[in-house]
């Protein structure tokens, strides 16, 4: 009798550990997938980016290198070795194409362009989708790191090496801060 009972538990035993250890295995499997669904996102708008640079360019004759740096920046986000440096450069590369909205701003002839309009569209809801991916991202890092973290998910996944992942998030004091408006 006390043989069946040490075989039920050692099944049981054996039986959570594998639960366990495939939840882990699913939720790390959920981060990757999310952090590929804003790397496709990415390259969505860096495609878009030739497009804009191009229809903007007869306008902006005496601003080449805006679009110069807005090309470079664009192709070392695409060339990035690293998911940390290509956030990195996107960012920088966000700048720079708001930069091109803003001096359009300047060019009364730009602003009504349809091909600007539509490109100044598609990229409005490229970033919108950026938001969101970033959003699911960090929703499915939360899981992970609950997963991992928690009794005695933290006792499994430390013999498995689960490392914990990290959230996107801002990282310069300057972009928490409320952006002034003037009129």
């Amino acid at each position: 009798m006390t043989t069946i009972i040490i075989i039920v538990a050692v099944f049981l035993v054996v039986f959570a550990l594998i639960v366990i250890y495939n939840g882990f295995i699913s939720k790390r499997n959920r981060v990757e997938e999310a952090f590929s669904g804003i790397d496709v996102i990415l390259k969505k708008r860096f495609d878009l980016i030739p497009n804009l640079v191009e229809t903007v360019k007869g306008y902006l004759n005496h601003e080449k290198e805006t679009l110069s740096n807005v090309v470079n920046l664009r192709n070392q986000a695409l060339n990035a070795n690293n998911a940390n440096e290509k956030l990195q450069l996107d960012k920088q590369l966000n700048n720079a194409v708001g930069t091109i909205f803003a001096l359009a701003e300047s060019y009364p002839d730009l602003k009504a362009n349809t091909n600007f309009l539509s490109l100044q569209s598609d990229l409005s809801e490229v970033e919108t989708e950026i938001e969101r991916s970033k959003r699911y991202y960090n929703g499915t890092v939360r899981d992970y790191n609950i997963a991992i973290e928690s009794f005695p998910g933290n006792l499994i996944a430390g013999f498995f090496g689960f490392p914990k992942k990290y959230y996107l998030e801002l990282k310069e004091e300057e972009q928490r801060e409320v952006p002034k408006v003037q009129f």
